[in-house]
């Protein structure tokens, strides 16, 4: 018997995904160096068509062809080096499929290498975690689109549904599938630094406890911010702690740890000159975190004043509630715009209609929301802005106001808000017809002779100051 579909690297991840694919009615074959990770697919794969083995010779031999091979290991060298290894084996129209978070430009360069060889390669952004990739993840392939047809029927069947439209749908051109999984990352660190943002001020302002917060979050996911990260923001609240008597919150360390996807897309928006303030502010808080002693020390040195709880907490929360909603549609704007101009900057060939419609269901930043994404974008797919929609833009103005209050009471109680003050002041940038930016022009010119233009005739002048 001939294997349909195999997965190198059983981990979670992939033992999950594989196990997906066989629950769909394909046969699955899988291959790990650790004899004992191979074990668990076999029992966890009892009553599937799902085998495993620990010899890749073995592995690529009981695979069909052309044989559909995905990986789903560590990214960086191991993808080179188990690449190489494949190359002993697989053979001319054969597919590899790297389903980890490689950077983008890995995904570029092996596409390249392997073409000359005969080779097919996708690089498959995959999002929904080990539960996502067990029943159901969003799935962002790129690349080769007739490269990616040979896979489609198996990448649709395992994907997550919203109604009867799977979530995946090849992306673009070349690493557009990894680069598209970048940017979710980009906007997850985002909105998650926004929900805890939003704790803070639940807890400092409204003076609220635990089971009030859980409450509170339960309610908003029950409305127009219902999504998966508020979702599980909830329940985070409700978890006691099995060390002690109180509840798990209030005894994990505040110091986020990052494995560099988020960064990336700060990195890549400042190379391509895509201001994306929440997402830079959101990695920035990340790395304010893991300074925990200098805090400290600097809290002992520098003490806040006593905070006061508001006086109305009702009104309070209904006001976060707003700007939490404006928050989130800001953040995806900012990600959309990004891969909008990575589109043409890179020739990636995206497109924004297809990108919210796969990320409905199945992924991290899943949220009701992107419906609404998805219909600005078909409605006019050269949106240059999300905040720009007309079915955005009576939201936003309106909520701008509750923003502009719970900023308020932020700053009055020492209460540190980057991301969304960021997300505020992106806004209000977008909005203005004429920044003071002229005086930055005119500086650079009088120290370093850089040249500016002029506003009433075309042209680069230069003044000597």
């Amino acid at each position: 018997m001939k294997y349909n579909f195999g997965m190198i690297g059983l981990g979670v991840m992939g033992r999950n995904f594989l196990l997906n694919v066989a629950d769909n009615n394909y046969k699955a074959y899988g291959l790990d160096t650790d004899a004992e990770k191979v074990a668990a697919l076999k029992e966890e794969g009892q009553g599937r068509e799902v085998d495993g083995t620990t010899d890749m010779a073995t592995f690529v031999e009981n695979l069909e062809t052309p044989r559909k091979i995905m990986l789903l290991v560590p990214a960086g060298k191991v993808v080179d080096i188990v690449i190489h290894d494949l190359l002993k084996y697989v053979e001319e129209g054969d597919l590899i499929i790297d389903g980890g978070n490689s950077h983008y430009n890995d995904t570029t360069r092996r596409v390249q290498e392997l073409e000359s060889k005969g080779i097919h390669f996708i690089g498959v952004g995959v999002s929904g975690g080990a539960k996502g990739a067990r029943f159901g993840p969003s799935i962002m392939p790129g690349g080769n689109a007739e490269a990616y047809a040979k896979v489609a029927p198996i990448f649709e069947a395992v994907s997550a549904k919203v109604g009867e439209d799977p979530c995946v749908a090849h992306m673009g051109k070349g690493a557009a599938g990894h680069y598209v999984k970048m940017v979710h990352n980009g906007i997850e660190y985002g909105l998650m630094q926004l929900l805890a943002e939003a704790y803070d001020l639940l807890k400092q302002v409204g003076g609220l406890n635990n089971q009030e917060i859980h409450a509170v979050f339960s309610e908003w996911n029950a409305g127009r911010l219902r999504s998966f990260l508020v979702e599980i923001t909830a329940a985070i609240f409700a978890q006691r702690d099995d060390l002690t008597e109180g509840d798990l919150i209030d005894n994990i360390l505040d110091k986020a740890k990052q494995k560099g996807t988020g960064k990336w897309t700060s990195q890549n928006a400042m190379d391509i000159g895509i201001p994306i303030p929440t997402i830079d502010s959101a990695v920035t808080m990340r790395g304010l975190s893991a300074l925990k002693q200098e805090r400290l020390a600097a809290d002992a040195m520098h003490p806040s004043p006593l905070v006061d709880y508001a006086e109305d907490k009702a009104a309070f929360i209904a006001h976060l509630e707003e700007a939490t909603y404006f928050a989130f549609v800001v953040t995806y704007a900012q990600g959309l715009a990004l891969l909008a101009d990575a589109s043409t900057e890179m020739n990636l060939d995206l497109n924004l209609e297809t990108t919210a419609k796969i990320w409905r269901g199945g992924c991290i930043i899943r949220a009701d929301l992107l419906e609404i994404i998805r219909r600005a974008y078909t409605s006019n797919p050269d949106l240059a802005n999300l905040m720009l929609a007309a079915e955005l833009r009576q939201d936003l103005a309106k909520a701008q106001n509750s923003m502009r209050e719970v900023l308020k009471a932020a700053i009055d109680r020492h209460i540190p808000l980057l991301t969304m003050g960021s997300t505020l002041h992106y806004y209000d940038a977008y909005h203005t017809g004429r920044l003071p930016l002229n005086l930055v022009q005119a500086q650079r010119d009088y120290f370093g002779s850089h040249t500016y233009e002029r506003v009433d005739q075309d042209g680069v002048f230069h003044t000597e100051w």
